[in-house]
């Protein structure tokens, strides 16, 4: 394997710049598009590696369920500092099972939590709750989602706000940002040096759902105002377990480009631009993951195969 298997833990590096630039450059359903898959293969790709190097760090420690062939120099000699990579591995690996585990619980425990406090409410897709706090949220399952809204921040809005509040949260179930933005929380939990692409599709997934508001209402201002309104009402960004009207931030940002006109849908990104010179770049990187990934995995399974006795 050598230094291959030690790529992909660090190649996310290189998509950095498009997580900053995808946001302020694309449009925000290809920026969400985009990083989302390179955050993705990323992910699985590191998580492979370090799943490899416990393999070898398992091996050499004493009672384990391993083949004792596992052990031999010439598998420790296919990873360099074999020893303190492969001792390493182990509680790397078990933090990032136990942190993604951990998410996926909250995740559907919120979610069914969410279902269930609306079983007693007719089935429309629309569910108003009587709520001194004031919210709004897509919340998927259930065939086609519901979107849920409190009295109190209906109360807050003007009858245009309001069809901008519902075509938002229409939005976001249309496109199914769920799965987007709990695929990249995922990335971020298997590697930390993805959490900016976890944060930059937090915030173009909800640009995504703004700019189809916009279009659908036919006025932009009317789409802005209702998210400061939404933001001062809930008092405050927080971080979105499911999409959530006007949030996460940063706000002025969403509402600077609302006030500006829309973005338009580009085409194929070159190398002679500064998106598009980052986009490649994080594409390489997540290529180059995926080879390493793979050669590693092929390399340590020739390996073991030759090590283990018939």
């Amino acid at each position: 394997m050598g230094i291959f298997v030690f790529l992909p833990l660090v190649l996310p590096l290189t998509a950095w710049p498009v997580a900053r630039l995808a946001a302020h450059r694309l449009h925000p359903r290809t920026a969400t598009r985009l990083l989302t898959c390179v955050a993705a293969v990323m992910a699985v790709c590191s998580t492979v590696c370090l799943a490899l190097l416990m393999v070898v760090g398992t091996a050499q420690l004493p009672g384990n369920p391993l083949p004792d062939g596992w052990s031999d120099p010439e598998v420790r000699a296919a990873v360099p500092q074999d020893e303190i990579a492969g001792k390493a591995a182990i509680p790397a690996l078990l933090a990032v099972v136990g942190a993604c585990a951990r998410t996926l619980w909250r995740h559907f425990t919120l979610r069914r939590r969410a279902h269930a406090a609306l079983a007693g409410l007719p089935a429309t897709q629309v569910a108003v709750l009587p709520d001194p706090q004031a919210y709004a949220y897509a919340l998927p399952g259930g065939g086609r989602g519901r979107i849920v809204v409190s009295t109190t921040l209906l109360d807050r809005l003007a009858p245009a706000e309001r069809r901008a509040l519902f075509a938002h949260e229409r939005a976001h179930l249309t496109a199914r940002h769920h799965r987007q933005l709990l695929t990249v929380r995922l990335a971020a939990r298997a590697n930390p040096f993805l959490r900016p692409l976890s944060s930059a599709v937090a915030y173009t997934a909800e640009r995504w759902a703004d700019e189809e508001a916009a279009a659908l209402v036919g006025d932009r201002k009317v789409v802005a105002r209702a998210i400061g309104k939404a933001a001062l009402s809930a008092g405050g960004p927080r971080e979105p377990l499911f999409a959530a009207f006007a949030a996460p931030g940063p706000l002025p940002r969403r509402v600077a480009a609302l006030l500006a006109p829309p973005p338009t849908a580009q085409g194929r990104a070159t190398a002679f631009t500064s998106v598009g010179l980052a986009t490649w770049t994080a594409g390489f990187g997540a290529a180059a993951s995926a080879m390493s990934s793979a050669n590693s995995a092929l390399t340590l399974a020739a390996t073991l195969h030759a090590a283990t006795p018939l």
